[in-house]
């Protein structure tokens, strides 16, 4: 099959010079630890349980049909806040509504999953009784754990630029790009996204056809990321900007005012670029002649997601991981880092690292 795109085209400009490092990334589960944040003030009673769950080996949706089967519920009762990865050691909440039902036995439902030779582990680290379900999208944050292995210079002075790089992006920031698995499988959302655009009328899995959706509008968010990158003003000011603040939605035009350029060096605000759809875009002037010259380049995405209804929002450009530390362990790299969600570890890790190689 024809590329979609140029080899150019599929890459995006980095912030950071190059280390020329490379690393073998999730060669064993627990080189990859995930902690799911979400701010609730639970009511102790109610109709649905929630349960604070450490897996390994499996996705999400495996874990929601076993509590599914073992709580004898329908699929649909069972929920959770976001996926998380199987290669990966993961702990998330999931809710399960058990009206006029006793909390179920967690001990007996883990150990299901106990045995030695069990390729999927699952242990239960928290169970509580809430009144209302848990929602799509609701968690805060992501804190990860990460350890690289097989780096190709293990040399004191290459684990020294390694340290001082986790350094400057815990003062700088990322691109807050959307990492390679929003567009599939050798991209293989984005071509979807064209056939979709091409017969819109066609009958297709509703998650299926957000997923495709969203892989369109992420390409066209990261290229203009990229471009900002090229022209120096992924984290300045561009006139005609529309801004963010830093751990907010809210978001606010250009007013040109002298302390715009203070509250950027201090990361309280962030330049935003577009998830392109329907109604106003906000941005004018330089910005906007930047986003459209972008835009325009992908005809297709640019009229298909304005046929499709989605309505246009803004993303920050830029994102502070918190608490980011890197530290060596023999003739490893361990990161450690949190991240708001929708933001993707794995673009940090590719600032600090020139290739990571997926060990699975």
């Amino acid at each position: 099959m024809d590329k979609l795109f140029s080899d150019k085209e599929y890459a995006f400009s980095k912030v950071y010079q190059s280390l020329n490092v490379t690393a073998l990334l999730k060669k064993q589960p627990d080189d990859f630890i995930v902690e799911e944040y979400i701010p609730v003030d639970f009511s102790g009673e109610g109709e649905h349980c929630w349960i604070y769950i450490k897996k390994s080996g499996c996705n999400t949706d495996w874990v929601a049909e076993q509590l599914t089967s073992y709580c004898g519920v329908k699929r649909m009762e069972v929920a959770y806040a976001g996926l998380k990865d199987r290669h990966a050691v993961t702990s998330q909440w999931f809710s399960v509504q058990l009206p006029g039902k006793p909390t179920p036995d967690w001990a007996d439902f883990e150990s299901g999953f106990s045995a030695d030779d069990s390729a999927e582990k699952i242990q239960v680290l928290q169970s509580v009784r809430h009144n209302r379900k848990l929602q799509r999208g609701a968690l805060k944050s992501n804190a990860f754990k990460i350890t690289l292995r097989d780096l190709s210079d293990t040399s004191d002075a290459m684990f020294e630029a390694l340290q001082l790089r986790c350094e400057m992006i815990a003062q700088r920031g990322v691109a807050n790009y959307f990492g390679s698995q929003r567009f599939g499988r050798n991209y293989n959302n984005l071509e979807q996204a064209v056939k979709l655009f091409s017969r819109p009328r066609f009958k297709l899995a509703r998650h299926k056809r957000g997923m495709y959706l969203s892989a369109a509008r992420s390409w066209l968010f990261n290229r203009i990321l990229s471009e900002r990158i090229d022209q120096h003003v992924w984290d300045n000011r561009l006139p005609g900007d529309v801004f963010m603040l830093d751990g907010k939605s809210a978001c606010f035009k250009d007013d040109a005012t002298d302390d715009l350029k203070q509250r950027l060096e201090s990361n309280e605000i962030h330049p935003t670029a577009p998830l392109w759809g329907e109604g106003d875009g906000m941005v004018a002037s330089d910005a906007a002649e930047l986003e459209a010259n972008i835009i325009d380049q992908y005809p297709v995405y640019r009229d298909g997601l304005i046929a499709a209804r989605l309505q246009a929002q803004r993303r920050a450009c830029r994102v502070i991981p918190g608490q980011l530390e890197g530290s060596r362990q023999g003739n490893n790299f361990v990161v450690s880092f949190s991240l708001p969600a929708g933001c993707y570890a794995t673009v940090v890790l590719a600032e600090i690292f020139s290739e990571l190689i997926e060990a699975v």
